[in-house]
This record gives C-alpha cells, sequence and structure tokens, in this order.
C-alpha cells in the first residue's frame, strides 16, 4: 500500500460509499454484460429473446446516460472487512458513516435514486426518505485496510429468497431446482442463484447473498469443465434450471440463470441448512478498498462492452393500441403472447395506492379518479432530473396487487393492468370474468421504458411519494399480453413449450 498505516478519513469513507451506489445504479458488471450478451445470441425463443434485447438496451442507455437501470434501486447491503490494523479518524460508529454515504447517494440531485425504505416494518411503514439504513455486515480480518462491498438488492429477486434445513442425506440439488420452479418470474430472470450451504440458518442466508458478490464465471466453468463437487453441483443446477424453461421474465426460453454460485460452511451433523437467493436482471455491487491514501477511485466500464442493439425488430408488425379509444371489445381480440405498442393515457398505481383504493371502495366513499375503461400500471418511479419528464420507470411484480384485483375490476370498470411476473389462479380468473387483460413491461428495462413517457403528473394520494397515482402519457411503451381476456397465461404456455430434458453433467456427484 502506499500510505501503509495512514488512518482512513472519515470523509473519504463515506464519499466512497456514496460514489460506490451511484456508480452499481447506473452500471451492471462487466461479467453480467458479457453473460447477457451471450444468452441473447443462443436464445431461440423469440418473446424471451426480445425481452433480454430490451434489457441489454436499458443498460447501455442507463450507462451512457448515467441513469439508474432499475427503478427499484434497491435496498443497501453492505459488508465490511475491517483490517484488524486499520484505522479510521472518526468518533461516530462505522454504520452511521455508510448511512451518510447511503443518503448522499440516494438524496444526490444530479441522479436521485429511489427511496424505497420504510421505517416501521410492522404498523406506519412511512418512507425514510433517503434509503436510509443500510443493512450492514461486518467482519475482522488481517491486515490494516478497509474493503467495503456495496450492493443493491431489489425487492422482487429479495421476496423470492428461500430457506430450508434439509435432511443430512437430501439432495440440495433437487431441492433447489424444485423451490426454483416455484418462484414463478418476480424475480426479474434472467439472472443468478446464490446458495449457501450448511453453518446455521443464518449463516446460509449469508453466504447465498455473499455468493452473488462473486464475478460470473459459468462460461468459463462449461469451457474447462467442473474440478470439484462443488462445480459439478453449480454446472448440475445451472443446466436443469434452464431446463425448466421459464426463461427471460417467465415467458419461457433457454436461459433462466447465467450463473450459480454455492458457498459452504461446517454444520451441525443432524443439519444440512440450506439458503437460496436469486438475483434479478440488474445485478448491481462493487467492492473497494480503502488504505488511508484517498477515497476510492471507480473507473467506469468501457462503453464498448455492450452490444449495440435496437428496437427496431421489435415494432416491426406489432399492434398499436390507443389507450385514449380502448374498449372492451378490442381487449377481447389480444391474445396471450402478443407484442403491443402503448399510446396515450394511462394511470400508474401500485401496492399502497390499491390499498387505499379497496378501503375506499368498500367504505362507499368516491375514488379520486376514474379507473372505467383505463389501463393501469403498477410502477414507483424514480424523481426525474433535468429534461426528463419521469426517471426510470419499469414495472413492479404484480402478483402483490392480486388481491385487490376482483375487487377493483368489479367496481371501477378498470380494463388493462400493466406490471411483470405472473398473475395468480384468482386473479387470472376474475381477469377472464370481467373481460379485463394483463399485460407485462419488461424488468430490468426500468431506463427504456421511461423513454416511452412523453408526460406525467401526480393525480392523487401524492403523499405516497413514488406510489402515488400519475397519469403518463406514453408513445410506442412496448408490452406483452401475459393474460388476454379469455384468461389464457403466457406464464403457463411459455415455460411448458419450452421446457426440455435436463442433460446429465459428467462426472457429477450426488449431493
Amino acid at each position: 500500500m502506499s500510505s501503509q498505516g495512514a488512518p482512513i478519513r472519515e470523509a473519504d469513507l463515506v464519499s466512497s460509499v456514496a460514489d460506490a451506489l451511484q456508480y452499481i445504479a447506473v452500471f451492471h458488471p462487466p461479467s453480467f454484460v458479457r453473460s447477457l450478451a451471450a444468452a441473447y445470441e443462443r436464445e431461440e425463443s423469440p418473446a424471451a429473446r426480445d425481452a433480454i434485447r430490451q434489457i441489454l438496451i436499458n443498460s447501455r442507455m442507463a450507462a451512457f446516460g448515467r441513469r439508474p437501470i432499475c427503478q427499484d434501486t434497491g435496498t443497501v447491503n453492505v459488508f465490511v472487512k475491517l483490517g484488524i490494523g486499520a484505522r479510521i479518524e472518526t468518533a461516530r460508529p462505522l454504520t452511521d458513516l455508510i448511512n451518510e454515504g447511503v443518503a448522499r447517494a440516494y438524496t444526490d440531485p444530479d441522479n436521485p435514486l429511489r427511496a424505497s425504505i420504510v421505517r416501521d416494518p410492522l404498523f406506519g411503514r412511512t418512507n425514510t426518505g433517503d434509503n436510509t439504513p443500510a443493512v450492514v455486515h461486518f467482519d475482522v480480518v488481517a491486515g490494516d485496510a478497509l474493503t467495503i462491498t456495496v450492493a443493491a438488492k431489489g425487492g422482487g429477486s429479495e421476496n423470492k429468497a428461500k430457506f430450508a434445513n434439509l435432511a443430512p442425506a437430501a439432495s440440495v440439488s433437487d431441492w433447489v431446482v424444485e423451490t426454483v420452479e416455484t418462484l414463478g418470474a418476480g424475480w426479474c430472470p434472467p439472472g443468478l442463484l446464490g446458495i449457501g450451504v450448511g453453518g446455521t440458518a443464518e449463516k446460509s442466508m449469508m453466504m447465498a447473498k455473499e455468493a452473488l458478490l462473486e464475478p460470473i464465471d459459468m462460461a468459463e466453468l462449461l469451457r474447462r469443465g467442473p474440478s470439484s463437487p462443488i462445480e459439478e453441483m453449480r454446472l448440475e443446477i445451472h443446466e436443469r434450471v434452464n431446463a425448466l424453461g421459464i426463461g427471460a421474465q417467465g415467458l419461457g426460453g433457454l436461459t433462466t440463470v447465467v450463473d450459480v454460485k454455492i458457498r459452504s460452511h461446517p454444520c451441525h451433523a443432524a443439519s444440512k441448512p440450506v439458503g437460496l437467493i436469486p438475483q434479478c436482471a440488474a445485478d448491481r455491487h462493487l467492492t473497494f478498498t480503502l488504505d488511508g491514501s484517498g477515497p476510492a477511485r471507480l473507473t467506469p466500464p468501457d462503453l464498448s462492452l455492450w452490444p449495440e442493439l435496437d428496437m427496431g425488430e421489435q415494432s416491426a408488425g406489432v399492434r398499436r393500441i390507443d389507450l385514449d379509444r380502448l374498449t372492451r371489445e378490442e381487449v377481447a381480440t389480444w391474445r396471450a403472447g402478443e407484442t403491443l405498442l402503448l399510446s396515450g393515457r394511462m394511470l400508474t398505481g401500485r401496492d399502497a395506492a390499491h390499498k387505499r383504493i379497496v378501503d375506499m371502495i368498500r367504505r362507499g366513499e368516491p375514488l379520486p379518479v376514474a379507473l372505467k375503461d383505463r389501463a393501469i400500471y403498477y410502477v414507483g418511479p424514480v424523481d426525474p432530473v433535468r429534461e426528463e419528464v419521469v426517471g426510470p420507470a419499469g414495472p413492479t411484480t404484480a402478483t402483490r396487487m392480486d388481491g385487490f384485483t376482483d375487487l377493483v375490476l368489479d367496481a371501477t370498470g378498470l380494463l388493462v393492468m400493466i406490471g411483470k411476473a405472473e398473475r395468480g389462479p384468482a386473479a387470472i380468473e376474475s381477469i377472464r370474468r370481467y373481460g379485463a387483460a394483463y399485460l407485462i413491461a419488461v424488468g430490468g428495462a426500468a431506463y427504456l421504458v421511461s423513454k416511452a413517457v412523453k408526460a406525467a403528473r401526480v393525480l392523487a394520494f401524492a403523499d405516497l411519494g413514488m406510489e402515488a397515482i400519475h397519469e403518463f402519457v406514453v408513445e410506442d411503451m412496448p408490452v406483452t399480453v401475459a393474460v388476454d381476456a379469455e384468461g389464457n397465461s403466457i406464464h403457463r404456455t411459455g415455460p411448458s413449450q419450452w421446457r426440455r430434458p435436463a442433460v446429465t453433467v459428467k462426472g457429477s456427484v450426488p449431493v
């Protein structure tokens, strides 16, 4: 180190955390971009190929425009490795310095990031306004440096985390594959799987999350072959999960995961704790080291890394829809799997707005907006900057709105819902019964989607911040019909069409 033993200044730590969070908000790790580009080239499913193309275009636009990849800029996870000889020039707790960096990053006027953290998880659930506090983990290690990894974990993928304490003789691979098949598309594939085996309940989940921070190397592993039982297990799970046919956004296709990461730890002889955490297409993390020589120096990736793709292939021959002249008769002609380009006025509203709407309906109160024959987009956008009409505005997981769907369709005459991931059986039946439709925009393409929004204004529930009801005026916003008016679901038919037998990995061992 250039200045071994020098104290690490408080200001350097705070600014480095802030800079790192801004960095990961706009740049995918290079290994993820390369893996996704390779998945795009080999994808045979038209719907999945189009979704991956949108994610890649969005990633490139975010990198060039220095705006968030995804509107869900995540819960901040911070992993601190504190050298036993490190000296930090501060009288404040290290967690306070980290949270100051988080607040600075998320309230940066040049690139504000969406604040998603609520202070009280049980009752009030009021937003903290600056995405603090972070979830911070400490490990004291040898040396005199401070190494910090920051990650931003979106709610859609975090909500799909799973834990099981298997019998010692049970197959981890079988449990992982069976579990992934039940997760649906709310975690926004294609992405990664982090798996932790051993230790205790909390240790296995920590290992699963930390495993996601490793560089993607599945292509190299496939090329050279496994050299250990863990690598054989990684290959086996990678092959078997992709053989499920889930595909990008759950539309059916060849690639559901680009890599599988596994960590293990000794455990009690009576136990086999297993943690599984999926990582969505907004893969965001960065590691830096402070040694007293100044703040972290972060070099942007080479922008030639991204493939130059455009939306021309998608736009050719698709149906254009005028939302201002939407009728139930027209919606009845849409078919699951069909691509549409939406133009006109749509409303927005997600969990908190739906809760208020339903409460008002049950109390017999008039709603602040008319929903009859309209489309509502499940989104919580990032605040706009400079000339933007709206910041990144990708869809949120529609499944969370399933409990509100029947009453809202019945009481309001709402015609179209737009989100991401699948709908449950009850919601699909309500869509069929009321002759409505559910469309999906691509999760992981938030900046791209925002460019289709030409005007935006808040109509109701302004106190809810990003969860307020907005009215967007959109032009050629790309969507796929996920559930049509007859109740047909692309999330059922797509994966079943692309499901295939898994190829046994040579030399694999039972685990």
